[in-house]
């Protein structure tokens, strides 16, 4: 049984779909074979493979999975068709019942046709939509990956069910590349990084989802908050800040209560009904209203690194990458409806500089249209997606539409980057809105001294800081480029004699406005190179009584090793011009 939303753009887009979602029914054959108890719960293709969640009566280890696999590559053997039918809607639930499925029960209940399609391979039978391939012998390059705990529909209150991952692909050439790239990805783990290197953690007293940022971490993430509100004063943008918490009048006057009130905190304090802010569009609606607007302000710019909370579920939580409390580089656009193409296409502009920067040069671009719940009327959200496209198509990008995938409020592009292993990552974003300008009344006075409706436009860069700190860890494998680093250049006194030189060195960096530290501890010169390697710190100055006479450092890089003995001012120099370029180079 496929997800909506994702899945069902992948279902008409990714050739891949049919024989993955073969795949998990195969998975979910053999697991039935081997544990004939188990209860079957739902098995989706995804974007790297697929999963099953089951409820079975026993605990699996890694060690069951290649059971499970020997036992899939029978049913591969025995080729079994995929064979579709259809029951009536009471047929089913009598015929689930009788299984003892009560997952699938539930799903069927959920289900508004009176008709519910199965599909059939051998003796295992499951409701299920589809497609698949025409039989099980024609999934042959299979791998069982991970197993992890599941609650029923995501929420904690649920079931607890088990998860099998696995993936499948075409041939096992496809099938060996995608086991390396998941071996790289394991190193490049945002979450073992941060611990290794100190930069941030997740404290079980405090609660899942909310981050804690040490010393080294909160230093990188001043640094590209910095560099943010730099770049957003250069291009014509003004810094607000607005509260965390609003009486809930403001989330009804927005449509939040009505269509995202199962992600926010509520709550009640003096006889009055709060809401802890998961948005900050509502906040700097309420700036642009305090005062009378004319045309000739438009476009108005409000930026803020705005920290917002969200009700997540703590099944999707997961590191850096979905938390409930993250800060976003939020901005909100308001202009005139004859400025909306320009200033689409001088965000994606924008955008595109800010992330190479930081590194990432490879974009997809998504076009997301009206979803099923949305509010303002059809002919704006017309008016608003031709905009979009306009702006895309003025910059010769190509996109791909994803239908009713937009925000409730409106349509969306959406920027993804590749990182060094090449996987997608969801960054920028940029959403017009004709329908928050009519519920909260905002005007302005033209030309003609009469009202005239505002336009808005939401959108991120980099999008939340969090999950972004998370994407450059993987990005970079933890190195990340000299500018950014919390420790810019290790200074090594070998002997104790060097001492007093490498103190000077340390000094003169610092003075530089560079990260120096000083490891004078009482080890041997390799050891202290090889921690600072461990550590990523990008350059090691080693200094000894040579270099303190010459005035120079003996430097080495983090990846290119012994450099050679430079002049300190040369090697100063060196450093800060590096972080001056900031191209994102590691």
């Amino acid at each position: 049984m496929g997800h909506a939303g994702k899945t069902d753009q992948l279902k008409g887009s990714d050739p891949l779909y049919a024989l993955r979602h073969s795949a998990a029914h195969i998975m979910a054959q053999a697991v039935r074979r081997l544990y004939p108890e188990t209860k079957l719960a739902i098995g989706p293709p995804i974007e790297d493979g697929f999963y099953y969640d089951l409820d079975l009566p026993e605990k699996l280890t890694d060690e069951h999975l290649a059971k499970i696999e020997a036992e899939m590559q029978k049913i591969i053997q025995e080729n079994h068709a995929f064979k579709q039918s259809f029951m009536s809607k009471q047929e089913a639930i009598q015929y689930f019942k009788n299984k003892g499925e009560r997952f699938k029960l539930e799903i069927i209940e959920g289900i508004p046709d009176e008709k519910v399609s199965i599909f059939t391979d051998g003796e295992f039978v499951d409701l299920c939509e589809g497609p698949h391939v025409p039989g099980t012998g024609q999934v042959k390059a299979i791998k069982l990956l991970t197993l992890a705990g599941a609650y029923w529909r995501g929420d904690e209150k649920n079931a607890q069910l088990q998860r099998i991952y696995g993936t499948a692909f075409f041939n096992n050439d496809d099938l060996q590349a995608y086991l390396t790239r998941i071996e790289e990805a394991k190193k490049r783990d945002h979450r073992k990084l941060g611990k290794e290197l100190e930069l941030f953690s997740f404290e079980e007293l405090a609660g899942p989802g909310v981050v804690f940022y040490h010393p080294k971490g909160a230093l990188v993430r001043s640094l590209i908050e910095e560099d943010l509100r730099k770049r957003h004063l250069a291009r014509g943008y003004d810094l607000v800040a607005t509260p965390h918490l609003f009486r809930t009048d403001v989330w009804q006057r927005s449509g939040h209560l009505d269509y995202y009130r199962e992600n926010m905190f509520v709550f009640e304090q003096d006889e009055q009904a709060f809401g802890v802010k998961p948005m900050n569009c509502p906040g700097h609606i309420l700036i642009y209203k305090s005062k009378l607007r004319s045309y000739r302000d438009l476009p108005l710019r409000f930026f803020e690194l705005g920290t917002v909370y969200r009700n997540e579920k703590s099944g999707v939580l997961h590191g850096l990458m979905r938390v409930r409390g993250f800060t976003q580089d939020d901005a909100h656009l308001f202009l005139r409806e004859e400025q909306l193409v320009e200033e689409v296409s001088s965000v994606i502009d924008f955008a595109f500089d800010m992330l190479k920067a930081y590194g990432f040069t490879d974009y997809e671009i998504e076009l997301s249209t009206k979803p099923a719940k949305a509010i303002g009327s059809a002919e704006i959200w017309e008016r608003a997606e031709a905009a979009l496209r306009q702006a895309l198509s003025s910059r010769n990008l190509k996109y791909e539409v994803h239908e009713g995938e937009g925000a409730f409020y409106g349509p969306k592009i959406d920027i993804k980057i590749k990182d060094a292993i090449g996987r997608s990552w969801q960054c920028g974003t940029i959403q017009c809105d004709f329908a928050l300008p009519e519920r909260f009344d905002l005007t302005y006075i033209g030309e003609d001294g009469k009202e005239h409706r505002t336009i808005m436009v939401h959108r991120a860069l980099l999008g939340s800081l969090e999950r972004f700190f998370g994407i450059l860890l993987e990005h970079y494998a933890g190195a990340l480029p000299t500018w950014l680093s919390p420790v810019q250049v290790a200074v090594i006194p070998v002997g104790e004699t060097a001492a007093a030189y490498a103190k000077e060195v340390q000094g003169q960096l610092k003075a530089l406005g560079l990260r120096a530290g000083m490891d004078d501890r009482n080890e041997r010169m390799q050891a202290k190179i090889r921690d600072a390697q461990m550590a990523q710190i990008p350059y090691m100055a080693v200094v000894g009584a040579r270099e303190a006479q010459a005035k120079a450092v003996a430097v080495r890089h983090r990846r290119e090793g012994d450099l050679g003995v430079m002049p300190l001012d040369a090697f100063a120099a060196r450093l800060a011009d590096e972080c001056n370029q900031r191209n994102g180079s590691a």
